[in-house]
């Protein structure tokens, strides 16, 4: 058996403390529920106690007697029926409220956590599966509905309801109470046994669906792939193990579960027969002044004391469940966010007789603006002047990916990197955005250190094209404006033109209003790779990057595209990544790398002239992996 399936869950109350503290919102709400709850309770107690008055007071007096007067009974029962309608107008009410504080709450915590996730490093998303963390916003979520709505009002109700009827019991009568405590011994003990074993398997059971939900997504993704590969048969093999593994937890943990009800009422039953049995003798042998009304009274106790405690011990799995589920989304909440220290910030500025000023209006000058340590306040244009001093950097500490990389990119160069798959070309522009920040070295943009430069200025300023390009939910033109919300119609046009996607945008039934599917499934490869570029034109960017933003298309296309991508570096700083050596003959300066290491710069000629890798590369002497 696994070592932890040994561990006997326990509750974390560190974490009901965090879920309950997302209640405070509904602080007034949750005061009417509890004075429902007493309500609720009271009214079943009452209700209970007022059977023995009522049988000893008005229905024993008329046994045997002749042409009986009910008005008085009639009363009495009326009295009782008005005791269990306050009980439930205040159990719907408190259902009621109850639906609006759980709704409320995860709510928030929804939105708390999706606020978390933007701003959690790459680093994340690169070490989680996307179904993990699309579990935290489904299962685990749920597993908590299911705890605020019915566990903790349900607890609350239980502990107020035994705290009453206990107090009640003792005071109508000592020996049945004692009865009562020694079934109660009996069942507890059961319920522990059977609650320790069901919980074990109810913790796996979350981290199972996880799994499951990973590989769906996984699946769904490649699902190109799969087919091609005729990977059906063995996909199908590993989601079967692991939807065994989630069915095992499952049955495991109700089959426990669902056997304790049962239990539990057989033994409910077994008390209720000794407490008949108990105040029937106490009653013939005269003792403690017990009467058939009593007795009744006490059964009906009995019976509103061990409910909550059954319902309590059914209601502890899916508080552990529900807390494994909001450890879950706790963990996503702690981590530690993107840190940022850059205090350099973009701005749009102008000359005023020859100097660069700040003005709030958009204009075609970008400048940086850099408040030194001393004071002094300085604005320097944002050319697009990006070197790399040094650079070393490694994913995991110890296992280094680049080596000594320097490299400089004047303002308008464009700077081509080829190597093999792993070579680290993707890398370094990952560390000019600050997707990941370098272990030694520098890298510099227009003289200021990016680190000091924060993290959504400098991104604002360097437009990306991927090989995998990403739309969203929404038309054209809402992707196309992206970046920048507030542009006009005339802007989108002219970017849509600049990126020679005006043409297929038009032929389509709805022009930029069309809807896209997901993630622009309804459009090819080349139409997707011409929206990604219009939608860096509109951005505007002094720097480009442009990785493999080609190498999924094909021929024809790719000639539109590249035209496209061609008037969008026009007068930008550009770094290329690409298979096709073809697309990068035009770079000021080709960087070879092999293992994280430059080991070969230089233009198209002078790497020909060289007859080094690049050449072989060129020549088709041996090719890219």
């Amino acid at each position: 058996m696994d070592k932890n399936m040994k561990k006997r869950p326990k509750i974390d109350f560190k974490i009901l403390g965090r879920v309950i503290a997302y209640l405070k919102y509904y602080k007034i709400r949750l005061a009417i529920v509890i004075i429902c709850l007493i309500l609720t309770t009271l009214s079943s107690v009452v209700g209970n106690l007022y059977l023995q008055t009522l049988i000893d007071n008005y229905i024993v007096p008329l046994i045997g007697v002749e042409n009986p007067i009910f008005t008085s009974l009639m009363h009495a029962i009326v009295f009782m029926c008005v005791i269990y309608l306050v009980g439930v107008i205040s159990s719907l009410l408190q259902t009621r409220l109850m639906v609006d504080i759980t709704e409320g709450t995860l709510k928030n915590i929804r939105d708390e956590m999706f606020v978390k996730m933007q701003k959690l490093p790459i680093r994340y998303f690169d070490t989680h599966t996307h179904g993990d963390i699309m579990s935290h916003y489904t299962n685990d979520s749920d597993t908590l509905n299911q705890l605020i709505s019915q566990s903790i009002p349900q607890v609350v109700s239980s502990i107020i309801t035994i705290v009453t009827v206990f107090v009640s019991m003792v005071v109508t009568n000592i020996y049945l109470t004692l009865v009562v405590i020694c079934s109660l011994f009996i069942i507890l003990s059961v319920t522990k046994l059977i609650s320790s074993k069901s919980g074990m398997y109810f913790i796996k059971q979350q981290e199972s669906v996880a799994k499951v939900n990973g590989y769906v997504e996984e699946m769904i993704n490649g699902q190109k792939v799969v087919k091609v590969f005729c990977y059906e048969d063995k996909a199908k093999e590993k989601f079967d193990k692991l939807n065994d593994e989630l069915c095992e937890n499952v049955y495991n943990a109700h089959k426990f579960a669902n056997i304790l009800m049962p239990i539990n009422g057989a033994l409910g039953n077994v008390q209720y027969a000794l407490i008949a049995l108990t105040g029937g003798l106490l009653a013939v042998n005269g003792i403690g002044n017990v009467t058939v009304g009593l007795i009744v009274s006490f059964l009906q106790l009995s019976k509103t004391f061990i409910r909550p405690i059954n319902q309590v011990s059914q209601q502890l799995n899916s508080v552990v469940m529900a807390l494994a589920g909001a450890k879950r989304i706790f963990e996503l909440m702690d981590q530690e966010p993107e840190k940022d220290d850059g205090y350099v910030t973009l701005v749009n500025a102008k000359y005023v007789d020859g100097v660069l000023t700040e003005t709030p209006e958009k204009t075609e000058t970008w400048a940086w603006k850099h408040l030194h340590k001393d004071g002094k306040l300085e604005y320097i244009e944002v050319k697009g002047y990006i070197e790399m001093h040094d650079v070393d950097f490694g994913y995991e500490e110890n296992e280094p990916v680049l080596h000594d990389i320097t490299l400089y990119a004047k303002p308008g160069q464009k700077i081509a990197f080829v190597g093999a798959t792993g070579a680290g070309k993707t890398t370094i522009t990952n560390l000019i955005n600050r997707f990941y920040d370098i272990e030694d070295g520098k890298i510099r943009y227009d003289g200021i250190n990016i680190n000091k430069i924060r993290k959504s200025d400098l991104r604002l300023s360097l437009g990306m094209v991927l090989q995998d390009t990403n739309l969203f939910t929404g038309t054209i033109k809402d992707n196309i404006k992206y970046g920048v919300k507030e542009a006009t119609d005339e802007e989108v046009i002219n970017a849509a033109k600049l990126a020679n996607a005006h043409d297929f945008i038009m032929r389509l039934p709805n022009g930029y209003d069309t809807d896209l599917a997901g993630d622009g499934a309804n459009l090819s490869q080349g139409q997707r790779q011409l929206l990604a570029i219009a939608r860096c034109a509109l951005v505007d960017p002094p720097v480009m990057i442009l990785d493999e933003a080609t190498s999924s298309i094909d021929t024809r296309t790719e000639k539109i595209v590249q035209d496209g991508m061609d008037k969008l570096m026009e007068g930008r700083t550009v770094f290329v990544i690409a298979h096709r050596l073809s697309t990068v003959r035009n770079a000021k300066a080709i960087m070879v790398l092999d293992h994280g290491r430059i080991i070969e710069r230089g233009n198209h000629e002078d790497l020909i002239d060289q007859k080094g890798v690049y050449y072989q590369l060129y020549t088709g002497a041996f090719e890219l992996e």
